[in-house]
């Protein structure tokens, strides 16, 4: 049985759920580190480095001049040796370059997985070198769309390195079963600017006037938060269009059942961040429920048009929202659509896929 080391730069993000998926589904055993630099964790492990030796690490590496990576280093190795780790799996590309001093000197397989703004954004990409680093020292690297397989295709990422593995929802959507009889949309994400939330409130009011039973529910946190409660305000939505907070995925379940559609504007962002795949459309989709979306990064991947939902180009608001009046109009179509979404789900994009795949990468 391989020991599996997954890196991450944070603990427990409510929006990655696809990390807490790989911690749990992976068959092999995990040890799950996260944190930067000299601040990483072993989960429910006691500290790498008792604090004495921390001290004394530092003490040594501040006389011997060191680079500032060396006590981060030295208590990575220690760890490696006690847990006789024999794969690492690293989330998110620029974690990746972060930790190349301490993944050069490895000779296990080492996975690195990317998930969206990793290698889309423009700053980032430039600031860890194009990940030709990340790229050398890659046993396999993991690209969740067809979008992102050719932006690492392009960097310079060895073709044979590449793997194509587009998350799998949990097993328990699959499970739900929607019953289509409501006017309600459910949007589940960040309010960042990729997901360009402010766009599906403006679609909304395009047909709230046609349609006065129908309303808006949108969960989640983030920066665009207050601006899109003041756009509701201004266009009078507020019994409308309701804002959840962050929910679990219990929750969110519950929203899919009782919902028509799910409905989310990903859009590039100006400084180029995308998404992968989002990991609530297919979660939607395992549900029953159909995606009203953009054509954007991994969404065509996995919502067919016209089949399992209904796509609009980026900033096409007016086409966001004729979707939207097509299923509110026609709620027969809304469950052959959800129906199929589910169907497609299971059999392309389950999580026993997804899992298998990402084992098979970490095997020597």
């Amino acid at each position: 049985m391989n020991r599996i080391a997954i890196f991450s730069p944070n603990k427990n993000p409510y929006s990655e759920t696809f990390i807490q998926a790989h911690k749990h589904y992976l068959k092999d055993q995990v040890f799950y580190f996260y944190g930067s630099n000299q601040h990483i964790v072993l989960e429910n492990k006691p500290p790498l480095l008792s604090k004495w030796t921390y001290r004394l690490c530092k003490l040594w590496a501040k006389l011997l001049n060191k680079p500032k990576h060396y006590v981060r280093d030295y208590m990575l190795q220690k760890a490696f040796k006690t847990y006789k780790i024999t794969a690492v799996l690293v989330e998110y590309g620029t974690h990746a370059h972060h930790l190349l001093s301490f993944l050069n000197g490895l000779s296990i397989p080492v996975v690195v997985h990317f998930h969206g703004y990793d290698a889309s954004k423009k700053d980032l990409v430039e600031q860890c070198g194009h990940y030709t680093g990340v790229f050398k020292q890659a046993h396999k690297v993991v690209a969740v769309s067809k979008v992102m397989e050719n932006k690492l295709l392009q960097m310079g990422c060895p073709k044979e390195k590449l793997v194509y593995n587009v998350y799998g929802p949990r097993p328990e959507f699959l499970e739900v079963h929607p019953k289509y009889s409501s006017q309600q949309f459910v949007a589940v994400g960040r309010f960042t600017d990729k997901k360009a939330p402010y766009y599906s409130i403006l679609a909304f009011h395009a047909i709230a006037q046609q349609f006065p039973q129908a309303k808006l529910l949108m969960a989640g946190d983030g920066v665009l938060k207050s601006a899109c409660q003041n756009l509701v305000r201004h266009l009078g939505l507020q019994e409308r269009v309701f804002f959840l907070g962050v929910i679990d995925h219990q929750r969110y379940r519950e929203l899919l059942a009782e919902s028509l559609a799910f409905v989310q504007h990903s859009i590039t962002a100006a400084n180029g961040d995308m998404e992968g795949t989002p990991v609530a459309v297919l979660e939607a989709s395992a549900a029953g429920l159909p995606v009203i979306a953009t054509r954007h990064a991994g969404i065509p991947d996995v919502v067919l048009h016209e089949k399992t939902g209904l796509l609009c180009n980026e900033h096409d608001v007016e086409g966001m929202a004729n979707n939207m009046a097509r299923l509110l109009n026609k709620s027969t179509e809304a469950q052959q659509m959800g129906q199929a979404g589910k169907q497609y789900v299971a059999k392309h994009f389950n999580m026993q896929r997804h899992i298998e795949v990402l084992e098979k990468a970490l095997q020597r």
